[in-house]
């Protein structure tokens, strides 16, 4: 009887001994997938489970959830910009007074500023677009016959410090002005003048308690970002300054143009013009 020959030895595994399936599970009966596939091509565990990865590392709302809102941003500097336009092209009649006066001007005792909160701490600034607005406006008026040594303010404030929540626009120009009372007319007329913008409550003129000027008010409607919005606008020009306050927030920018209590922002306005009229010096 013949001797079987020795058995040949087991030739180690290069790529190291296989992992035991856990709990006993068979290899898949369908071979070996290929590397970093899952089977029947899924994906890899989404964030959020029994919802599947999307190309480039996206996932989708669960099934049935309403889609996520979409940002404010577009529209919240639509309104910025357009509450911008009304009071800066407001602000831009200022310069064009255009009633030749004889005598001298009055003296440079008031300035205007833009403190750091406004109307009681109720607005935080926000912006100084002072040099961006204001350069050319301060031209046109040098050139004027009734206004000389100005300089322009115009800033940008957010309620509580959020835009979202509502904005106050201040656009003012301070030096030595004549022909105050046709200057505050014009302002009016300038707002409703800016794009898109309508006067659609006529101006109106109030004495708030405690103020030495009257201020002028109206209500302008403008279409931004496809959205009709309702803003009031006041000003005052005296001898030193001159400035529209135009005031929007989700409430004000719904409402009908003859429910604004324009009486309320005047005395608002009153306020701020306090705030921000300082003397020189």
């Amino acid at each position: 009887m013949s001797t079987p020959p020795p058995p040949q030895p087991q030739q180690p595994n290069p790529y190291g001994p296989q992992p035991q399936q856990p709990y006993g599970q068979q290899p898949s009966p369908y071979g070996q997938q290929p590397y970093g596939q899952q089977p029947y091509g899924q994906q890899p565990p989404a964030a959020y489970p029994g919802f599947p990865q999307q190309p480039g590392g996206q996932y989708p709302a669960p099934w049935g959830a309403p889609p996520p809102p979409k940002k404010k941003t577009g529209l919240i500097i639509g309104i910025v910009a357009g509450v911008v336009g009304v009071v800066v092209v407001g602000l831009g009649a200022l310069a064009f007074i255009g009633f030749q006066v004889e005598g001298g001007f009055p003296d440079a005792e008031y300035k205007l500023t833009l403190p750091k909160t406004v109307s009681d701490g109720e607005y935080e600034l926000a912006s100084d677009l002072s040099d961006e607005k204001g350069r050319e406006l301060e031209e046109e008026a040098d050139g004027s016959w009734d206004a000389k040594d100005t300089t322009a303010v115009i800033g940008q404030y957010a309620q509580g410090g959020d835009q979202n929540k509502g904005v106050l626009v201040v656009s003012g120009m301070y030096g030595r002005f004549k022909n105050t009372d046709e200057a505050r007319d014009n302002m009016m007329d300038g707002a409703g003048k800016a794009d898109n913008a309508q006067v659609a409550v006529e101006p109106k003129d109030f004495h708030p308690s405690g103020t030495d000027t009257t201020i002028t008010c109206e209500v302008v409607t403008q279409t931004t970002a496809g959205t009709k919005m309702t803003m009031p606008v006041c000003a005052w020009v005296d001898d030193n300054t001159g400035a529209s306050v135009a005031e929007v927030t989700p409430t004000i920018a719904t409402k009908d143009p003859q429910d604004v209590d324009l009486a309320a922002f005047a005395e608002k306005t009153a306020a701020v013009r306090e705030e921000i009229r300082k003397p020189v010096g």
